[in-house]
């Protein structure tokens, strides 16, 4: 069954906190979602990004609980 997957990425508290970008995703299952939050993630630590620092990417499903996340803490 394919689900709605909503991927945000976390801004540092030194850049401010909070969300900075949200990506809906259509897939029909949470580990394809989590694969394309990886991506996410380490396509916005890299040096030449143009997003603030950016402290976390999380996945929540259609219903907006997280069922994923990934941090710089980890």
């Amino acid at each position: 069954m394919i689900e709605v997957y909503r991927i945000e990425t976390i801004a540092s508290e030194e850049a401010g906190g909070g969300v900075i970008r949200r990506i809906m995703v259509r897939t029909d299952s949470l580990d394809k979602a989590k694969e394309r939050a990886q991506k996410v993630f380490s396509l916005a630590r890299r040096p030449q990004s143009r997003d603030p620092q950016i402290e976390a990417v999380r996945v929540l499903n259609g219903a907006g609980y997280e069922v994923f996340s990934i941090s710089t803490r980890e």
